[in-house]
């Protein structure tokens, strides 16, 4: 099983797709999270511990990550899926844009 984590900034719409996208996978745990104080569940320090690849919504949040995690992310597997904020919840295109990157870079 590998453990992988969404990060956004609000963890409102694209994380949390991503995360329900992916939470059923019979080899992923998959959790999600924003990088803001504001966000519905700030990521922490046991989040980035607990998870082997790090999928991040935009560059901006691999950056407040380094910033704040610094030393805990040094081999840690951050990828950028580059997904502007222009998405709802769950919205098809955004589903589609999760399947396909996602599954590319896990080999699914």
């Amino acid at each position: 099983m590998r453990n992988i984590i969404f990060i956004c900034s609000r963890n409102q719409w694209r994380s949390p797709t991503g995360e329900s996208v992916w939470r059923n996978h019979t080899d992923l745990n998959v959790r999600s999270a924003g990088t803001s104080p504001k966000a519905k569940r700030t990521v922490n320090h046991k989040d980035i511990i607990w998870a082997d690849v790090i999928f991040v919504m935009e560059e901006k949040h691999k950056n407040r990550l380094k910033a704040q995690f610094g030393k805990l992310l040094e081999y840690k597997d951050i990828q950028v899926l580059d997904i502007p904020d222009e998405y709802k919840y769950m919205d098809d295109e955004l589903v589609k844009i999760m399947q396909h990157s996602v599954s590319d870079y896990l080999k699914l």
